[in-house]
């Protein structure tokens, strides 16, 4: 059984929410049964009234050494728990797969990597005032993975991109989705020098 924790930002969770958390992600959650697994649920509540999806659930599901998160919203929990639980199940399939795949391949994704990718990256953007400001400061771990734990990594909480080492270098590498499809991957000179 998958320990599933549930709290509420700004919202009472009543028995009848927590059960119904309990129950739908406890179904999603089937789709992948693996141990250790833990279910992070958070219900949050926007008192603001002009905001029509104010009532949000998110999802953080830890799988082993990796992490599925998922924000679904709505004008009713209910709902937002539903949609969430069928987010966190399509995740979960989708990684599965790839472990799957990669047991059974037992190949590497070949990533593209030119001076072309890294030129669109850079993006000339108008100057404001307030671009200057630090908004959010996060801390993360940098396991060693393989470019493509990273990448499954990036699928599973959504991001545009990952920052990872390098399991082959050591060295700090960053994946990234291209915005006419695929994947880019970001690496220090030195690391080609050593190639």
């Amino acid at each position: 059984m998958v320990n599933i924790r549930v709290s509420g930002r700004k919202v009472t969770i009543t028995d009848a929410l927590l059960d119904h958390v309990q129950e739908k992600m406890g179904a999603a959650l089937k789709v992948f049964d693996i141990s250790p697994m833990t279910c992070d649920c958070v219900l949050r509540v926007d008192k603001n009234p002009s905001n029509l999806e104010r009532k949000s659930c998110e999802v953080t599901v830890f799988v082993r050494d990796n992490v599925v998160r998922v924000v679904a919203s709505g004008d009713d929990m209910i709902a937002a728990i539903d949609e969430a639980a069928d987010k966190v199940s399509r995740q979960l399939r989708k990684y599965k797969t790839r472990v799957i795949d990669r047991r059974q391949r037992g190949a590497r994704i070949a990533i593209p990597t030119n001076v072309e990718d890294l030129a669109d990256l850079i993006e000339p953007t108008p100057e404001e005032e307030d671009d200057n400001v630090l908004v959010r400061e996060k801390i993360i771990d940098l396991p060693p993975m393989t470019e493509e734990e990273a990448l499954v990594q990036t699928d599973l909480l959504g991001h545009d991109f990952y920052v990872f080492t390098n399991a082959t270098t050591g060295l700090i590498n960053v994946i990234y989705h291209r915005k006419n499809g695929g994947y880019g991957i970001i690496k220090p000179k030195i690391e080609e020098e050593n190639d």
